[in-house]
């Protein structure tokens, strides 16, 4: 369980300065930190040796930055290296900070915090009745991390909920299942991406190959990003270039010259040109982004439910010691059409807000077929009464977003085949 990060590695861990000049230290400012450190180290309550008080100095500066960068000791970087590769300890939840409470960004797929009910959005206040008020980021993920089977208490603060309310999860060893797929209704292919590691693009080929190798004549794709907290920005890159066959994917903007890179996608869509939809919410994030912006600006697939996140920075991990470094906030990213997704995110072309639909019908649901000596239908169709209309799936309440996604694909499906029907007949005549 790890906070939420985009991180590029850097090229080179040469520490490089800006053009512009360097100004000159300010000498009184240093006087005044050599005073409170001094006044620190002789009279707070206990004592702290010199390494420690370094330690807080240089984790504060990190901290008062932005919400992403962070000082890195040998436990956390560890933990970096865990995250990209998918397998770690916990409850499963991506997070960040909000006014000294833990926000959740998204459960991830699977996990107990999945399970248990946490929702992106839902800020938690206590662990174990205990507050968090007070404690950094990385002191209240190692409050919830544990041993397998241990339970925790989350009391929780959701928006249109009166009252804060507790919820029980038992720790688990976390492997996060970074791309899983499946086909709806024989005709759709349906790909999900948990999160963004190293090989997510690959893992996606793959996926898509399985689903194209059982149903050869898919109609349409849906690719959902959804709580999906984002991960490594190559990654992204690579999933991009998947469906898109040539242009750029995203850029990057820095003070230094090495963090100005751009991306682009390489020939090749491994689709074919299927049309797509792309599902994103509020708890797509950060490279999540990425994806959904380079395919909307690209016209390559349309963007279903609601704003993104709007995490659009990329942090570079520089090694400071053998085992220590700083993550460090040193771009932002930008789709192909220059627009900034920092603190913005990526408006759906289409929103559709996830909810629960109930279907209003009449109060006497009869039918032609019903009325008793009713003529036959002298064309050999199927006659229908109102036992047989019953929707075949209740995908519109489980997933309504998924739902609307499926019946755009569906209308793209026929007005294609309107369009092959007209040119035949045309030929035709």
């Amino acid at each position: 369980m790890f906070a939420p990060l985009t991180y590029a590695e850097p090229e080179s861990t040469t520490e490089q300065q800006p053009e512009e000049t360097v100004s000159v230290l300010p000498l009184e400012d240093l006087r005044v930190f050599t005073k409170t450190y001094d006044h620190i180290r002789r009279a707070y309550i206990d004592e702290i040796d010199d390494q420690t008080l370094l330690e807080y100095a240089i984790r504060g500066m990190l901290e008062q930055l932005d919400p992403h960068s962070a000082f890195l000791d040998a436990s956390s970087y560890d933990d970096l290296q865990v995250h990209t590769t998918g397998e770690f300890g916990g409850l499963g939840i991506e997070v960040g900070m909000e006014n000294g409470f833990i926000k959740v960004i998204s459960p991830i797929d699977d996990t107990p915090a999945a399970r248990g009910g946490v929702e992106a959005g839902d800020l938690i206040i206590k662990l174990d009745n205990v507050t968090i008020k007070g404690l950094t980021l990385d002191e209240s993920v190692e409050k919830m991390r544990g041993e397998k089977g241990s339970e925790i208490v989350l009391t929780i603060v959701r928006e249109g909920m009166e009252q804060p309310f507790d919820i029980t999860l038992e720790r688990d060893i976390i492997k996060v299942r970074s791309v899983r797929s499946e086909v709806l209704e024989n005709d759709f292919g349906y790909l999900r991406i948990a999160q963004f590691q190293v090989n997510t693009a690959q893992d996606l080929k793959t996926e898509y190959k399985k689903l194209i190798k059982k149903h050869k004549d898919l109609k349409g794709l849906v690719l959902d990003l959804r709580n999906n907290p984002g991960g490594v920005l190559q990654a992204s890159v690579g999933v991009a270039d998947l469906f898109l066959d040539s242009g750029m994917v995203v850029y990057t903007e820095g003070r230094l010259p090495d963090s100005n890179i751009e991306y682009k996608a390489t020939p090749g869509d491994v689709s074919d040109g299927l049309p797509m939809v792309v599902l994103v919410n509020d708890g797509s994030a950060s490279a999540s982004e990425i994806v959904a912006g380079a395919l909307q600006d690209h016209r390559r697939a349309l963007v279903l439910g609601t704003r993104s996140f709007g995490k659009g920075s990329v942090q570079t991990v520089i090694p400071i010691t053998d085992d220590r470094a700083v993550k460090l906030t040193t771009a932002l990213y930008y789709t192909p059409s220059g627009r900034s997704i920092q603190a913005q995110g990526i408006e759906p072309d289409i929103t559709v807000e996830r909810v629960r639909i109930t279907a209003v019908r009449p109060r006497a649901n009869i039918k032609e077929a019903d009325l008793s000596g009713h003529l036959k239908n002298t064309r050999g169709g199927k006659e229908v009464n109102s036992n047989d209309d019953i929707s075949e799936t209740d995908l519109h309440n489980k997933d309504s977003q998924l739902y609307e996604a499926l019946n755009i694909l569906k209308s793209l499906n026929l007005f294609r085949q309107g369009a092959n029907i007209k040119t035949s007949v045309s030929d035709s005549e």
